[in-house]
C-alpha cells in the first residue's frame, strides 16, 4: 500500500514544477495541428478552401473521439489512454505531410485528417482535470477557492500562449524550413511529450468498479448551465477558426500566407497577461460579469476589422480582441470545472476542449469557403459572428448564474 497524499496549501508543492513545464510542451502539437494542416495544405495544393475543409476534418475528429478519449481516462486511467493515441497521433501527423505532397486524391488527405483529429492526445483538458483533482483532495480546505482561481487562471493562460505560439511556431517552420516541418514536429513533439505527460506521477489511477459505478449519469452533461459554456466556448473556437482563416486570407493578398501565423502571435501578448491577471479580480467581479464584459471586448475588436488595410492596423486590432480573449476563456473553463458532475472531470474538459478546436476547424473552413469565393473583405466579418456567440452565451449564462430564490 501507498502512504495517503499529504495536504498542504501550495499546488507546485504537491505536482513539481516540471509537472508545469511538461504540460506546458505537451500541449503544444494540439495548438499547431489545425494551423499546420491548413498552412500545409494551402502551400502544397494551392487551395485555401481545401485547406479550411482539411482542418474542419481535423475538428470533426475531435468532435467524434475526443469525449470518449475523456471517457476512457475517467474510467481507465489517463497513462494508458495518452500512451496509445500519443503514438498513433504522433504517426499520423507525419504520414499527413507525405500525403499532402503526394499524388494521392483529396479524400486520403481528409480521412487522414479526420484520424489526426481523432487521435490528438487532449493534454490540456486532462491536466486541469488532474489539478482539480489535487486541488480536492491535497490542498487544504481554506485554500481550495484561491488555489483553484489561480490554477485556472494559469491554465488558460497556458492554453491561450500555446494556441498563439503555436501558429507562431507553424509560421517560422514554414517559413524557415518547408510547410511540411511543422507538422513533422508536432509528431516529434507529441510523441515525446505526451508519453512524459502520461507517464508522470500526477496521472490518476485506473477508477474502481465501485468508483466507475458512482460516477455522475450522462444525462447530467447536459444540463443547461453546463451546455451553455460548452456553447460559449464551441464561440471562441470558431473566432479562433474564423480569425486565423481570414488573417491568411489577408496576408495572402500581400503575397505571405505563410506569415499569418507570424501576425496572429500578437493577439496572444494581452489575452495571456490579462488571462494571468484573472485570478487579482476581487470576488465582487463574479464569473458571469467577467465572461460578458471580455466577451463584449473581443466582439468590439472585431467589428473593427472590415476597416482594416494595413498590416500595422490588423496587429493593433488584434492586440485589442487579445485582452478579452484570456480571460473569457479563464471564466468558461472556470464554470466547467464546478459544474462538472462527480466522477466526469476529465469527461467535461474533454469536451470543452474539444470544442475549442471543433470550432477553430469549423471557422477556418466556413471562411476558408468564403475567401475563396467572396474575397478577404467577406471573410474578416465571421470573427465578428463568432464573437457575437460569445456574448449570447454570456447573457445566457447570468441569468443561470442567478442564485435560486
Amino acid at each position: 500500500m501507498t502512504d495517503a497524499p499529504v495536504q498542504g496549501d501550495s499546488l507546485l508543492r504537491q505536482t513539481g514544477l516540471p509537472y508545469f513545464v511538461i504540460a506546458f510542451i505537451a500541449r503544444l502539437p494540439f495548438a499547431m495541428m489545425v494551423v499546420g494542416v491548413l498552412t500545409l495544405v494551402v502551400s502544397a495544393r494551392d487551395s485555401v478552401a481545401l485547406g479550411g475543409i482539411t482542418s474542419a476534418a481535423v475538428g470533426l475528429g475531435t468532435a467524434c473521439f475526443g469525449p470518449f478519449l475523456g471517457a476512457a481516462a475517467d474510467r481507465f486511467g489517463q497513462r494508458p489512454v495518452l500512451l496509445i493515441v500519443g503514438v498513433a497521433n504522433g504517426v499520423l501527423l507525419a504520414l499527413f505531410a507525405a500525403i499532402t505532397y503526394s499524388s494521392l486524391p483529396d479524400a486520403v488527405m481528409l480521412t487522414s485528417a479526420f484520424l489526426i483529429g481523432a487521435t490528438a492526445p487532449q493534454v490540456a483538458p486532462l491536466s486541469r482535470s488532474r489539478l482539480v483533482t489535487i486541488i480536492a483532495e491535497r490542498i487544504t480546505a481554506s485554500r481550495r477557492p484561491q488555489v483553484f482561481n489561480s490554477t485556472m487562471a494559469y491554465e488558460s493562460a497556458a492554453d491561450e500562449t500555446v494556441f498563439v505560439i503555436g501558429p507562431f511556431v507553424v509560421g517560422v517552420l514554414a517559413s524557415w524550413i518547408a510547410p511540411w516541418a511543422p507538422l513533422v514536429g508536432a509528431a516529434a513533439l507529441t510523441v515525446v511529450f505526451v508519453g512524459v505527460f502520461a507517464l508522470h506521477p500526477t496521472a490518476p489511477p485506473r477508477q474502481t468498479r465501485a468508483h466507475a459505478d458512482a460516477r455522475g449519469a450522462v444525462s447530467s452533461l447536459f444540463r443547461p448551465a453546463l451546455v451553455v459554456v460548452v456553447v460559449g466556448i464551441l464561440g471562441v473556437g470558431l473566432f479562433f477558426g474564423s480569425m486565423l482563416t481570414s488573417l491568411t486570407s489577408f496576408m495572402d493578398d500581400r503575397g505571405v500566407p505563410e506569415q499569418a501565423g507570424l501576425l496572429y502571435g500578437v493577439m496572444g501578448i494581452g489575452s495571456a497577461a490579462f488571462a494571468l491577471g484573472v485570478a487579482l479580480f476581487p470576488e465582487r467581479f463574479t464569473r458571469a460579469w467577467r465572461w460578458l464584459l471580455f466577451g463584449a471586448v473581443i466582439l468590439g475588436g472585431t467589428l473593427t476589422l472590415p476597416l482594416v488595410h494595413s498590416v500595422a492596423a490588423m496587429a493593433l486590432a488584434l492586440g485589442v480582441i487579445g485582452i478579452g480573449i484570456g480571460p473569457t476563456l479563464v471564466t468558461q473553463y472556470s464554470f466547467g470545472a464546478e459544474r462538472s458532475p462527480a466522477g466526469r472531470s476529465a469527461t467535461v474538459m474533454t469536451i470543452l476542449g474539444s470544442a475549442v478546436i471543433v470550432g477553430q476547424s469549423l471557422g477556418a473552413a466556413i471562411t476558408g469557403e468564403v475567401a475563396q469565393r467572396l474575397g478577404t473583405d467577406a471573410a474578416v466579418l465571421l470573427p465578428a459572428a463568432s464573437a457575437a456567440i460569445v456574448v449570447l452565451t454570456a447573457v445566457v449564462n447570468v441569468f443561470l448564474s442567478r442564485p435560486a430564490r
